[in-house]
């Protein structure tokens, strides 16, 4: 079942030079800062930012959030899509993952036990 969104993902070529920008744009520090991912919360929902990738007008990621990430890939996979990125743990217990909907849309889903949805305003 899906829950809401969650996370939106933005690819950034230079992962400092896009946390500054966030960070001036939001007018807050990021929550989450690792080399990898660096993460905001902005109303209650994730704004991320991933390096080394290319950035676009295409390229910004919506997650759906889930109760379980394997259970909702399974079931995405038996409704027809097919795995863009299998369920991957990116650390804090997240579970992330993302199918190609018969249409040729990315589909991306997001278990995280941190979401708080009393924080959504």
């Amino acid at each position: 079942m899906i829950l809401g969104l969650r996370t939106v993902i933005y690819p950034v070529n230079d992962i400092a030079a896009g946390k500054a920008w966030y960070t001036e744009v939001l007018g807050q520090a990021p929550y989450f800062d690792e080399a990898f991912y660096v993460g905001f919360n902005v109303g209650g929902f994730e704004l991320g930012l991933i390096p080394d990738a290319v950035a676009g007008t295409q390229g910004a990621q919506a997650l759906w959030g889930v109760a379980d990430a394997h259970e909702a890939m399974q079931r995405l996979l038996s409704l027809g899509g097919t795995t863009l990125e299998a369920v991957t743990d990116v650390g804090g217990g997240i579970l992330v993952a993302a199918v190609q909907d018969p249409f040729g849309n990315r589909f991306g889903i997001i278990q995280n036990p941190h979401f708080d949805p009393s924080a959504v305003r």
